[in-house]
């Protein structure tokens, strides 16, 4: 048994948004709140700390090996973005974006995409413009309801807690990657 076919309501069981998911070339995430559980800690000193869950940080990998961009877009501005971001080989990172829908705009611009080719995941206000705009807007279960509400797909995991990963994992079955990636680890095979 797969992975997403485990899940409830997984995407995988609408063929609607398979279909879609099968378009993606483009992952626009959200940081706090979604790459992170949304809690901001500050040291004494006023550093302020992040915690990326591994499963996110890998999944992004994957996608990423299969071909598909990753931006993260964000509004505040943290070294630790920079840094997690450079850890990952994520080249599209956009810190202080008020307006997200804007640059998400801007960089299909530069990449040759249409928005219909963008899975962007977001959790608060500043993201439901993306949210509603992309090929498929996501959402986490910690967003308050009138976000999750405006997305087309509300992972099952936490944001913070591998709700990246469970996008990454959706999108490289729907677009037929899973058994190459599954053979990788399985067999040992590049």
């Amino acid at each position: 048994m797969s992975l997403a076919s485990s899940l409830n309501d997984s995407p995988l069981n609408d063929s609607k948004l398979v279909d879609r998911l099968r378009h993606i070339r483009l992952l626009a995430l959200d940081v706090d709140g979604v790459l992170t559980d949304g809690r901001l800690y500050f040291q004494a000193d006023g550093v302020e700390i992040k915690a990326f869950h591994t499963h996110d940080g890998h999944g992004i990998k994957l996608v990423q090996r299969a071909g598909i961009e990753v931006a993260l877009i964000t509004g505040r501005d943290s070294p630790m973005v920079s840094q997690r971001a450079a850890a990952l080989g994520v080249k599209h990172v956009f810190q202080g974006a008020e307006k997200k829908l804007t640059v998400l705009r801007e960089l299909c611009g530069r990449l040759g995409l249409e928005l219909e080719q963008v899975a962007y995941c977001g959790d608060d206000m500043p993201d439901v413009a993306a949210i509603r705009r992309a090929g498929i807007g996501i959402s986490v279960p910690g967003a308050p309801s009138y976000i999750r509400g405006q997305a087309d797909w509300v992972t099952e995991t936490m944001g913070g807690h591998g709700a990246v990963r469970e996008i990454c994992d959706t999108l490289l079955q729907a677009q037929g990657h899973w058994d190459a990636v599954l053979d990788t680890y399985l067999h040992g095979s590049t």
